[in-house]
């Protein structure tokens, strides 16, 4: 199902369609087929103007057996259409997900324009004389629906075969087993009468430019390797593999041919260890992971901060605690991020607001962790890092430079190297090359003596130390945050972060349609905030932080700011619906 999805994804892309994407998938490598929790699904929503979710109800369902059915009906609105792969719909299959009688055969079904479609046998009797294996026959179901979806919705599809080409060519009857049945999909659309509509969106206005359908982690791979451009450094990621953050790994380690070295460590802890050690030898140290990988990098993030040197952490949050549920979506590393760490160890913080905007993210942190020479850690999420929309492919000549310089001479008076001597500006201290003549200097977790990088156990030291790590960041000057209020008489902010963006502003969108006055704003930088953030705040009657956790951003304003934010949380493991929050967010503003 999720390369079914991914598949007519890439089609109404190709079509310039605007897109948002929702894969939902158990954890599990194998899961037990026909049960509940066994149900993998893609949710596309496309359209020809500026969409901001995947949508909160689907128009169409294609359930391939009944357990797909079972958990995705109550989502579906009155009238929907459902497309049923009558032959999985046996007593054995209906049994696995507790239907006594056959939904198509009880009635419970006749407020939905539902269309029975025999897509197993149908597929198996396409491919009758092309000599594949029953059970490869019947694995091809997936393209017989992707076919007649094609054709429900008008979808280029010349993509697609060459995709099939390129995946299966190694084995060219498997080649032509599956861009048969697309193809007898597509007929069956073609021929049949059960379909009376046939749909065509057409491409949406976007800016003039070449785009590609992007997922998060894509994004925030190829943010890593213009990093590395941009910076005219090395790049080092080391990685455990971990879910949902392990597409990282596997797409960066494809451009090499940039400087990039990829190293699949035994454990979290040698991962990262591994990427400070880059560096320290002059390299942009990265390393990618989930909530439990950074629980255990969390020594070596504070050994970074002592030795205040570059290093880009990546947490794809998942939902938790411990293994939790490692394929659902969650927002609840945030307090991790900003203090889960041993003594006062500060460092910046910042998250994404959509697949595409990780790109930006990830240069955003590579530059601040060059330029602070500080650990940066970027807050993506399974919601984000899965989902999909459309790119435009910037120039690489307007990135920001990134490039720092390495100290390669003595900085004192008297002909020594200090290396805890400060840049004025931006209070971070100087980066030298390991080896490098004149400027051997001491590094380890234990207090460094002001500019010379002894050891110190000297009070009063260790207070300055511990004062200016926290001027060092919060002196990282950040964009001020930006609020949509078209009216400007708006009296309830919704504040956001990461991953919630969407979801807000559909919902801030619809109600505005409706004559209703909000406002919207929304923090990509969490450690340190934007400066101008208190006196917004300040500007309105009510603040509500609607986040995927039980409070953690509403916490860190209200006690930074003194203003009661009204928290507004959901854990289920799913994004918010806009439908959720329009009809929250229009009790606010209704009854204050």
């Amino acid at each position: 199902m999720q390369l079914t999805g991914d598949r007519f994804t890439s089609e109404t892309a190709q079509l310039g369609n605007d897109i948002s994407t929702l894969p939902n998938f158990p954890a599990e490598i194998r899961a037990p087929a026909g049960t509940l929790p066994g149900v993998s699904s893609f949710q596309v929503h496309f359209a020809d103007y500026d969409i901001l979710t995947p949508g909160d109800a689907p128009n169409v369902l294609v359930a391939m057996n009944p357990a797909a059915l079972k958990a995705n009906l109550a989502e579906l609105p009155a009238g929907a259409d459902i497309i049923v792969n009558t032959d999985e719909f046996t007593k054995r299959n209906l049994s696995k997900v507790g239907y006594a009688v056959s939904p198509l055969e009880d009635g419970s079904l006749d407020g939905y324009a539902v269309h029975p479609v025999a897509l197993t046998s149908m597929t198996i009797g396409a491919l009758a004389e092309t000599g594949v294996a029953k059970k490869d026959a019947e694995r091809a179901k997936n393209m017989f629906a992707l076919g007649l979806l094609s054709w429900m919705y008008s979808r280029p599809f010349e993509s697609t075969l060459r995709f099939l080409e390129r995946k299966f060519a190694k084995r060219p009857d498997l080649v032509e087993a599956n861009k048969t049945a697309f193809q007898a999909g597509w007929n069956y659309g073609e021929t049949t009468e059960a379909f009376t509509v046939r749909y065509e969106v057409k491409p949406a206005r976007m800016r003039p430019g070449t785009y590609r359908n992007i997922t998060g982690n894509q994004a925030l791979a190829l943010g890593l390797v213009a990093s590395a451009v941009r910076s005219r450094l090395p790049l080092f990621l080391g990685a455990y593999p971990i879910t949902p953050a392990s597409d990282i790994l596997h797409e960066i380690s494809k451009h090499k041919r940039f400087g990039i070295t990829t190293v699949q460590a035994e454990d979290e802890i040698a991962a990262i260890g591994a990427a400070l050690g880059a560096s320290y030898g002059g390299a942009l140290g990265v390393t990618t992971t989930s909530g439990p990988g950074v629980a255990l990098k969390s020594e070596t993030i504070s050994l970074a901060i002592a030795l205040e040197l570059p290093l880009v952490i990546v947490d794809v949050q998942r939902a938790g605690p411990s293994t939790g549920m490692p394929t659902k979506t969650e927002q609840a590393d945030l307090n991790m991020a900003l203090f889960g760490r041993h003594g006062e160890a500060p460092l910046a913080v910042i998250a994404p607001r959509s697949p595409s905007d990780c790109f930006h993210a990830a240069l955003e942190a590579s530059r601040i962790a060059l330029t602070y020479r500080t650990p940066v850690i970027l807050l993506s999420d399974n919601y984000v890092a899965n989902g999909s929309e459309p790119w435009m492919l910037p120039s690489v000549d307007e990135l920001p430079d990134i490039s720092v310089a390495f100290t390669t001479a003595p900085n004192a008076p008297d002909g020594k190297f200090l290396p805890y001597l400060r840049d004025p500006e931006t209070l971070a201290r100087p980066w030298a090359i390991p080896g490098t003549p004149g400027l051997e200097h001491r590094i380890g977790g234990l207090e460094k003596a002001d500019k010379t990088g002894d050891i110190s156990y000297d009070p009063a030291n260790h207070e300055h130390m511990v004062r200016i790590r926290q001027a060092r960041i919060d002196a990282i000057p950040v964009p001020d945050v930006d609020v949509e209020d078209p009216q400007e008489n708006a009296r309830v902010l919704v504040l956001g972060w990461g991953s919630t963006y969407g979801p807000i502003g559909a919902a801030c969108r619809a109600l505005r349609q409706r004559g209703l006055p909000i406002a919207q704003a929304h923090l990509r930088h969490l450690s340190p905030l934007p400066a101008n953030l208190g006196e917004v705040l300040a500007g309105y009657d009510k603040v509500v932080v609607p986040e995927m956790n039980l409070g953690q951003l509403a916490s860190v304003i209200r006690a930074k700011y003194l203003i009661d934010a009204m928290p507004f949380n959901q854990v289920s493991g799913l994004p918010f619906t806009a439908a959720t929050l329009e009809s929250m967010l229009e009790d606010v503003v209704k009854n204050g």
